[in-house]
């Protein structure tokens, strides 16, 4: 897998993109798989050995073709600016030396639009690194992928570097013909300006530009009596005394000075261009929402709840040593956060059934005033049982297993609790599965003390009002 920091977060978003279609439980056993293989292996899991892994799960062919076709367009479109920039350098360059021999070419011009190249190359830079688009209305003209796409952010760094590579086919381009028409030319230099400007002033300006490569070609920095020498005038085009070899003695100062103020500075800009881009998309990498969560499915453990086998179509395993016994004769019913109301079932009350709520909106005090007078009430006979009626489709909760851990306490030895979940129509049978978190809820209370029973009912059973017998 390629390193590049671009095609690697282009393979990565669409890899993305394909995973949405998956269950988070599938996504999670296969990257804690690769987490864990890269661990025994004594590696790190980066994105780029995770995009291996992939490639070798999907099988050939697999390869992402999204990273590849959005490369290939941005080097089509870095191929056009440095063909335009090519064609832009030999033509400038050729209309700035133009030389019919009459008029001598002007030095002050050339600084001018060296000036200008430097101010467009730090400009192009600059847009880049606050994010400013001047380029929008091409992007729009060369089908640039939209906001959307992972390279949306980086297209302000990518139109820069394109700039770059413009800049620096133009400059390089531009230095070529500047040397081919000193060979097959005279070309005769000279400097003027409208200013009233005196060679001193002129020279100190030449000597701060020639500056870098005057300690190594002393040749290529003009000297006091070349510029006094060459200086020129509307209403005089010549200068009496000068010889017409000093006018070419000027060609080592603008062959450096080109290089040195724009062929290099463009080199260097767009290096850092390439640079910038490469950290903008590691960024973007390392901030991805995609990556964020492939990091916490290989860092967390898969959890299988109940699930004693490898094949995904089995189903937990729910059975259950307990039973479902048969539901005794007592009067004494505990009806658990608010079950069996508004009504219950005819066949748990009789005249002189006992009634108590417990649980739910009930107070502590109050589940403690139940209990003392259950324990009262059960201490006066040989085979006490409490029915407690719950709802089958509320699971078993920590504060009913408080309660009954209390009830063993309290309650003669030998007291029986059956839980009676009751459906939400009480003339129905709860289902199976609403049963089996009840059964599994007796197994871990002591042996003997709680069952699960049913109410065999039959269709159309009358009730009577749960609070109309409450004690």
């Amino acid at each position: 897998m390629s390193q590049n920091p671009l095609r690697l977060l282009l393979d990565v978003d669409n890899r993305f993109q394909r995973d949405r279609d998956q269950t988070p439980a599938f996504l999670h056993r296969r990257d804690r798989r690769f987490a864990l293989d890269c661990e025994q292996q004594g590696i790190s899991p980066t994105p780029a050995h995770w995009l291996d892994h992939m490639q070798r799960l999907s099988g050939p062919g697999s390869a992402d073709q999204a990273g590849r076709t959005a490369l290939r367009q941005w080097r089509r479109i870095n191929s056009g600016f440095a063909a335009a920039g090519a064609l832009f350098g030999v033509l400038t360059m050729a209309g700035l030396l133009f030389y019919d021999g009459g008029q001598r070419i002007n030095i002050t011009v050339l600084l001018a639009f060296v000036l200008l190249q430097l101010l467009l190359a730090l400009a192009t830079t600059a847009q880049s690194i606050m994010g400013w688009q001047p380029w929008r209305w091409l992007s729009k003209r060369l089908s640039i992928p939209p906001p959307g796409s992972a390279l949306a952010p980086l297209q302000p760094a990518l139109m820069a570097r394109a700039g770059h590579t413009g800049g620096v086919a133009f400059a390089f381009t531009s230095l070529l013909t500047l040397l081919i028409l000193l060979v097959i030319q005279d070309l005769a230099f000279g400097w003027s300006t409208t200013l009233d400007t005196a060679a001193q002033g002129y020279h100190r300006l030449l000597q701060t530009i020639a500056a870098p490569w005057a300690f190594v070609w002393p040749a290529a920095a003009p000297s006091q009596e070349l510029i006094e020498a060459t200086r020129f005038f509307r209403a005089a085009p010549t200068s009496a005394g000068t010889t017409p070899e000093r006018w070419g003695q000027w060609w080592p100062f603008v062959v450096m000075l080109w290089v040195t103020w724009v062929l290099v500075p463009r080199m260097i800009l767009l290096a850092l261009s390439h640079w910038l881009t490469g950290r903008k998309a590691r960024q973007l990498l390392h901030s991805h929402p995609g990556m964020q969560a492939l990091l916490y499915r290989m860092e967390t453990p898969t959890l299988d709840t109940g699930n004693q086998h490898n094949d995904a179509a089995d189903l937990p395993d729910v059975r259950t040593q307990a039973k479902i016994s048969e539901l005794c004769n007592t009067r004494h019913l505990i009806c658990w956060a608010g079950a069996g109301e508004p009504e219950l079932p005819r066949q748990l009350t009789t005249h002189n059934s006992q009634i108590l709520k417990a649980g739910g909106r009930a107070s502590l005090i109050e589940d403690d005033h139940v209990l003392a007078t259950l324990a009262t009430d059960l201490a006066k006979e040989t085979s006490p049982a409490v029915i407690l009626v719950t709802r089958s489709w509320e699971p078993p909760t920590g504060e009913l297993c408080d309660f009954l851990d209390q009830a063993m306490e309290l309650w003669p030895a030998g007291s029986r609790v059956m839980i009676l979940p009751l459906a939400n129509d009480a003339n129905q049978s709860p289902k199976n599965h609403l049963v089996q978190p009840w059964l599994r809820f007796t197994e871990r209370l002591p042996e003997g003390f709680a069952t699960v029973a049913l109410l065999p009912l039959s269709p159309g059973a009358p009730y009577q009002s749960a609070g109309a017998s409450t004690s």
